[in-house]
């Protein structure tokens, strides 16, 4: 498409609310934006500069059709371009990461004995959740820090219920043992009423309960329970001061600044609550050259979406053209007024130019990375013999237990680092045993025919400079074949082996091969050494393709174990939740005694019995 014909649909586009989309001369949705009046809006993209060039650069090369959807409101377009971002993931928007992969903090409230979890759902079932949180490691921190103060149960229901004496938690001082009967229910709720009060930010009314608690045990001469609420509040308040104080007000604020630097951008958060600094995070993303307003914008859109705790103000670096259809938006999810602050003195300002300091650094780390992972990267292809730097390299391994539940599995790191985007399992199929060599034949067969491995997004997957298969000269002697099949050409193969000594030999004197990689057409393979920088790397890539492979194949056979038990005659769908419930997986359940299994209703003796003899199926498993 023309400039000229570009001309013409912004000649024809509406002064009216709604989502563009812009497309490249293949038709891939390049970027997609919302817009207050679509007319402005998008013909801002393309005025032209006092030397006749674009004033977004990108747009001139890339863009050859626009396409609209007009919308009744500015909301309305806000959630379109929610979905259709989530459609089309156009190369030049911002894109955050799906709020499943964020964590929350659980508390089972309607159980007689609330316990405190970890998750990644969140459902309608009685609980308090908070959060959701981005770091799974400050989650667990948190949690742990929680149940030094208030020991908290963490078991899962099937262990609570069977549970006799008490766990090493309750040695630990992590837990209360309430499963055990060594506190009471209304003891066990007033730890639980400080931990939520805890999560909840009440710190201050926290500590002033905690207090009162310890003058009323003093009082009574109780003086070990109040050294114990003495401990929590020196624990509390030690924490307390860890957290800096940052603004007068005890105010939740959230605080958004980013910079660019070369062809990046760095957006940054701090999280301020009650006036303190708790935390902060950072979000890197390739610059498209966007305008600052724009970026900042789609960013805090979608990353309130992934229902996040909404604070009270939102301190940001430049205005916004949509401010009053966010803070409206945000209002109704938090359920009272939250506004959008631009300072320019004072508190805020200062958090604005910290939070700026944090994104500089955050860029600081990620070239330093770069760099390192480059250099790695170079050593690697000298080390392995390479024509070129491996910058995309998959790896392969297949998992099975004597043939049964064979599957394959494929890694792909980029630049050093795992791309899980691009991971992919198989199903190996229409094998009568365990052949390890076919298996592997099949896997690579589909990966390169492209016949059988789902196109991500409607792209084939690209072609690596490095495949690595797990095991010896065979599977490299497999891969290769499997390349001259299907004329692939410029993949560079190698296999990473590990040592299998026959049992016994290290005791005889005989010295461990230790692990190899083998090359096509050479002899000799390459030792790996201790505190190689590449060779970490490829054992890395090694373990990431191991683990995602068993991970795979297990999950595969605890299906078939679980569907075991809905063999025995007289067990239905009821009787087989209940044993669950109770035991929690197959194989507690066929190791219980008679008198166990016969305690769940509907379970008779027979039942039982055969319930029992699945035991020598697993172990045939």
């Amino acid at each position: 498409m023309t400039t000229a014909t570009i001309e013409e649909k912004l000649s024809r586009l509406p002064a009216s609310p709604g989502v563009y989309i812009m497309k490249d001369h293949s038709g891939e949705v390049l970027y997609i934006g919302k817009a207050k009046e679509l007319r402005s809006r998008v013909r801002s993209y393309f005025r032209g500069a006092g030397d006749g060039r674009y004033t977004v650069r990108f747009l001139a090369a890339k863009v050859v059709d626009i396409d609209y959807i007009v919308t009744s409101n500015e909301k309305e377009a806000l959630f379109l371009e929610d979905t259709l971002l989530k459609q089309h993931k156009p190369r030049y928007n911002i894109q955050l990461k799906d709020s499943k992969t964020y964590v929350s903090i659980k508390m089972t409230m309607n159980e007689p004995f609330p316990r405190i979890l970890v998750t990644r759902l969140r459902r309608k079932d009685g609980s308090r959740y908070f959060g959701p949180y981005v770091s799974a490691r400050e989650v667990r921190e948190t949690i742990k820090f929680l149940r030094r103060i208030f020991p908290l149960c963490t078991c899962s229901s099937a262990e609570f219920r069977n549970r006799t004496r008490p766990c090493l938690d309750y040695q630990l001082g992590l837990c209360s043992a309430p499963a055990t009967g060594h506190i009471t229910q209304a003891a066990y709720r007033e730890l639980v009423d400080g931990a939520v009060m805890f999560l909840e930010g009440r710190n201050r009314e926290l500590l002033k309960k905690l207090k009162e608690k310890m003058s009323e045990a003093a009082g009574s001469l109780e003086f070990e329970k109040a050294a114990g609420f003495r401990d929590r509040m020196q624990a509390i308040e030690g924490m307390l001061e860890e957290q800096k104080v940052v603004t007068s007000r005890a105010v939740d604020q959230d605080v958004f600044a980013f910079v660019r630097e070369k062809d990046s951008l760095a957006l940054q958060t701090l999280f301020i609550r009650d006036g303190r600094l708790v935390s902060g995070s950072d979000y890197l993303f390739h610059d498209a050259g966007l305008p600052d307003e724009e970026v900042l914008s789609s960013f805090i859109a979608q990353y309130y979406r992934a229902e996040r705790s909404v604070p009270d103000e939102l301190v940001v670096p430049v205005a916004l053209e949509d401010r009053e259809l966010l803070e409206e938006w945000l209002s109704e999810k938090k359920g009272r007024k939250v506004s959008l602050t631009l300072p320019e003195k004072g508190d805020k300002l200062r958090l604005l130019k910290m939070a700026a300091a944090n994104a500089h650094e955050a860029l600081r780390k990620r070239y330093a990375a770069s760099t390192v992972k480059a250099g790695v990267l170079e050593e690697l292809k000298t080390r392995l013999h390479l024509r070129s730097t491996p910058g995309r390299i998959e790896a392969y391994d297949i998992s099975n237990t004597g043939g049964s539940h064979p599957v394959g599995a494929m890694v792909t790191f980029r630049n050093g680092a795992p791309e899980k985007s691009s991971y992919r399992l198989f199903k190996i199929k229409g094998l009568a045993g365990p052949d390890d060599y076919a298996m592997m034949h099949q896997v690579l067969s589909r990966r390169f025919a492209h016949s059988e491995v789902p196109e991500k997004e409607g792209k084939r997957l690209e072609e690596p400079d490095l495949v690595l298969v797990d095991g010896g000269k065979g599977q490299l002697n497999i891969a290769l074949q499997v390349m001259e099949e299907l004329g692939v050409k410029g993949v560079e193969l190698r296999a990473l082996a590990k040592d299998k000594e026959e049992p016994g030999a290290l005791k005889r004197g005989a010295k461990s091969k230790g692990e190899r990689v083998f090359l096509p057409n050479v002899k000799d393979p390459i030792l790996l050494r201790e505190g190689s920088k590449p060779d970490l790397l490829l054992r890395r890539v090694r373990d990431e393709v191991h683990r995602f492979a068993i991970t795979y194949h297990r999950k595969l056979r605890s299906k078939e174990m679980a569907s075991l038990i809905e063999k025995v005659p007289g067990i239905g769908a009821r009787k087989k939740k209940a044993l669950f419930d109770k035991f929690g997986d197959l194989a507690t359940m066929v190791n219980a005694s008679i008198s166990e299994l016969t305690a769940v209703p509907g379970i008779t003796e027979k039942l039982a019995l055969e319930i029992k003899a699945l035991k020598v199926v697993l172990r045939e498993e």
